[in-house]
């Protein structure tokens, strides 16, 4: 949620911001309900004074045993509290269009975010590892030999549908591995806390971090009006929802494997093929809470914590930074990393790396107190992925597929595996 006093000081800042995103201005309309929430505001505190100034007067005239003036005052004090009422529900009024109108609007991109209108433009910033060189036409993952008796969509379809999936022996347990390993990287080496959070959350929560008003068809949502998280960052970035807590208590950073649930309303027809995109999937997810003059500084550390995870599995990948088009709704900068599948022929996204500088943190009322006693201030709120875990076992099947159609399965993991080390062509484990 944004400011409203920082869009009355500076409207032309702010529908520049909004136009580098192809958003409407809205300065101007925010500007006209924020004058009617403080005109109303002027009237109840004026009625307020004359309420207690008519008291005042009530009593001085009970003192001195005028019964008619007495009544005269307390009728008239009886009208200023019907006023006052009035008034006070005019105040509700225009704070709620302003908070309606102020959580539909997206956060403002930083400066350094590169323009552009689509994906087409986000820019490259660096990559690392090399694609394997094959001697043969490498297939998608749900093609490989290794992979076809355990990856099984049609009994997923007649259990639950389209985008769902069964995985079957090895392949659930590479799956069950390789969250375990994004955990134990992200708490033993990058020092992460991790979280077991809920993954049933209330309207309140999921509006702290964004997903609602605006993306609600992409979300699904429990008969008793409770919604299951897209992401884990709902739950791990509103444990500091309508809290302030101390400056000394900063950086606070989360980290949790949780399942996932997104109806993928506005992806219809995209990636229907394989387990790219599903409506269950699994998600190592980190969330940093900090204060505006570390949020820079985090947001790089929280990128290194998902690069190392790539680097450890030997995946070859690279880093783009999102354009103004491609921004999510919640975030001022996105770092992409995206994988390589040499499957697909191209690098396919495994983690986002957001900041959302306050605007989280204002719909959440989530402050901290500064070391010298100062005034409350707004926390700052990032996340990033830390895997996908789904997309990361695409990734190492993709990678590791040889021509007799097993696969080789990164060493990082051999452990987590009992010592496995490949997938037979015909799906079973072998050293």
């Amino acid at each position: 949620m944004h400011d409203i006093r920082a869009i009355r000081e500076n409207p032309e800042q702010f529908d520049r911001d909004l136009k580098r995103l192809s958003y409407p201005p809205q300065a101007d309309k925010l500007i006209a309900i924020d004058a009617k929430r403080r005109q109303a505001i002027l009237d109840s505190e004026a009625a307020q004074r004359e309420r207690n100034e008519l008291s005042k007067q009530a009593g001085l005239a009970k003192a001195k045993g005028n019964a008619a003036e007495f009544d005269r005052l307390r009728d008239l004090v009886t009208n200023q509290k019907d006023k006052l009422v009035k008034f006070h529900a005019q105040v509700e009024k225009h704070q709620a269009a302003l908070n309606e109108a102020l959580l539909e609007i997206p956060n403002l991109p930083m400066p350094d975010v590169p323009d552009g209108e689509d994906e087409r433009a986000n820019v490259e910033l660096h990559r690392w590892g090399q694609p394997k060189n094959f001697d043969f036409t490498p297939l998608e993952h749900f093609q490989i030999k290794a992979v076809e008796k355990s990856m099984d969509f049609a009994t997923a379809a007649r259990l639950s549908g389209a985008r769902f999936v069964v995985l079957y022996g090895p392949l659930a347990q590479i799956h069950r591995a390789l969250s375990q390993f994004m955990i134990d990287m992200h708490v033993n080496r990058h020092g992460l806390t991790e979280v077991w959070p809920p993954v049933l959350v209330k309207n309140d929560t999921m509006q702290g971090t964004g997903q609602l008003p605006k993306f609600a068809a992409d979300l699904y949502r429990t008969e008793d009006d409770l919604w299951l998280i897209p992401t884990a960052e709902v739950a791990l970035t509103n444990l500091v929802k309508d809290l302030i807590v101390a400056q000394d208590s900063l950086p606070r950073r989360y980290c949790a494997h949780t399942q996932c649930f997104r109806s993928e309303a506005g992806a219809a027809g995209r990636d229907t093929a394989g387990m790219l995109r599903q409506h269950q999937f699994e998600k190592v997810e980190m969330v940093s809470i900090t204060t505006p003059s570390e949020s820079e500084v985090e947001q790089k550390r929280m990128l290194n914590c998902a690069e190392a995870i790539l680097q450890a599995l030997e995946m070859p990948y690279r880093c783009v930074s999102l354009c103004t088009g491609d921004l999510g709704f919640g975030a001022r900068r996105t770092f992409d990393l995206e994988v390589w599948l040499p499957g697909q022929n191209r690098y396919r996204e495994i983690s986002s790396v957001s900041t959302c500088g306050d605007f989280q943190a204002r719909r959440m009322k989530a402050r901290f107190r500064p070391t010298n006693d100062g005034a409350p201030q707004f926390l700052h709120t990032l996340n990033g992925s830390g895997l996908a875990v789904g997309r990361s076992l695409i990734a190492i099947l993709e990678n590791g597929q040889q021509v007799d159609g097993s696969v080789n399965l990164p060493a990082a993991l051999h452990r987590y595996l009992n010592d496995k080390t490949r997938i037979t062509p015909e799906g079973q484990f072998d050293n």
